[in-house]
């Protein structure tokens, strides 16, 4: 025997019109929260990542060439030389002194804080607390010992927008290609890079200095052109010894590179400005 389904009324005292409008604010309410939620949670890691492990630096200088150009972006590692206020966003002081601190080795590309302007700049760790450095004649001696130098060797710069060519130390070839003369320096660990040398100039005679405790002595590897520990720290200019509790990160690798011919209206030339051929490169 069939029975007919039983049915609910519906409440006649509710408005199906006035249930959906309640509903429906409520749900966006949600929506919008989880929304916010997501990015807060998006924003935080980003922050941590940052923060502790690591960051993004840019090159704005032709101080580091030939290894590093103006236009370069870095990744680099945070953890390297410990932690300070410094790592944080806005320097934001929560982090009482410098934890887990550590010194660079010779021949790391460091990341600091400019000690009397704050700006970041870029430099090759030579010398460590303890060490005497002096140049001669171009030479960089360490403790007393000069660093081996190949010399004879080029190297060639293609020009661009943010790349130019030293009239007193490179040579044009072709429509858009500077070459210098490049030096291959070796540390007493083994460590190679190289280096440009415009020929005699002021910056190739330094008086020895003892690096006392917590400091170190940085150079550019475009040795002329460098405004270096060779130099007094005054703002924008050369930099001293550097304290080690203005140390930032360890320069990795070179994350993206443009020669500066990029318009932020024209979106294309963000990838025909690429220097492609940088991307992925190890320091």
């Amino acid at each position: 025997m069939n029975e007919n389904p039983r049915h609910i009324q519906p409440d006649p005292d509710i408005d199906p019109a006035e249930t959906a409008a309640t509903d429906t604010p409520q749900e966006e309410q949600e929506s919008w929260g989880d929304f916010l939620k997501f990015v807060l949670k998006l924003v935080a890691v980003v922050l941590i990542f940052r923060s502790f492990f690591f960051s993004p630096f840019t090159i704005p200088s032709e101080s580091m060439l030939p290894g590093l150009r103006n236009g370069d972006y870095l990744v680099a590692a945070k953890w390297s030389y410990g932690y300070s206020s410094l790592s944080l966003p806005f320097e934001a002081p929560l982090i009482p002194g410098r934890i887990f601190a550590d010194l660079p080795e010779r021949g790391d590309v460091v990341i600091f804080k400019h000690p009397v302007d704050g700006t970041d700049y870029v430099k090759r760790a030579i010398g460590l607390p303890g060490d005497t450095v002096a140049v001669r004649g171009g030479t960089v001696y360490l403790n007393g010992e000069p660093l081996p130098q190949e010399r004879g060797g080029y190297v060639d710069i293609p020009m661009s927008a943010n790349t130019s060519c030293r009239s007193d130390g490179g040579t044009i070839v072709g429509e858009s290609t500077c070459r210098y003369r490049q030096v291959i320096e070796t540390l007493p660990s083994g460590k190679s890079y190289a280096t440009i040398d415009f020929g005699r100039s002021m910056q190739d005679d330094f008086e020895p200095v003892v690096v006392p405790q917590g400091k170190i002595f940085v150079m550019g590897d475009n040795r002329d052109n460098s405004l270096d520990s060779r130099f007094p720290a005054t703002p924008g200019g050369g930099v001293g010894l550097v304290d080690a509790d203005m140390l930032v990160a360890r320069a990795s690798m070179v994350l993206w590179s443009t020669d500066g011919s990029a318009e932020w209206l024209l979106p294309w030339t963000w990838f025909t400005a690429a220097r492609w051929d940088r991307i992925g490169s190890d320091i």
